[in-house]
């Protein structure tokens, strides 16, 4: 699997903003093929930095609807939680 199919995106959000303050964790949307070394290795050759620790979870799709009666859903996703060594840093802009 390519690095760039590994990562799909890095989350920005008020729980994950928290973390990356206290803890230097980062909250990633990985592809849910991927498993934790291929996660780990993604992000060190991306960001250029040290991956200590990586945690997934896989997250079910919400029920969503859009305008009609039918009830959709969004789909699953596996979300990563890495862990940087101390001093590290991955710049969001």
């Amino acid at each position: 699997m390519n690095t760039f199919d590994v990562i799909k995106t890095v989350r920005l959000t008020e729980k994950g903003t928290i973390l990356r303050e206290k803890f230097r964790q980062y909250v990633i949307h990985a592809d849910p093929r991927a498993n934790k070394t291929q996660i780990r290795q993604a992000v060190q050759q991306l960001f250029k930095v040290k991956v200590t620790k990586v945690n997934t979870l896989n997250m079910r799709g919400k029920p969503r609807r859009q305008r009609t009666t039918q009830a959709g859903r969004t789909s699953d996703w596996k979300k990563a939680i890495v862990t940087l060594k101390e001093g590290d840093k991955i710049v969001l802009s």
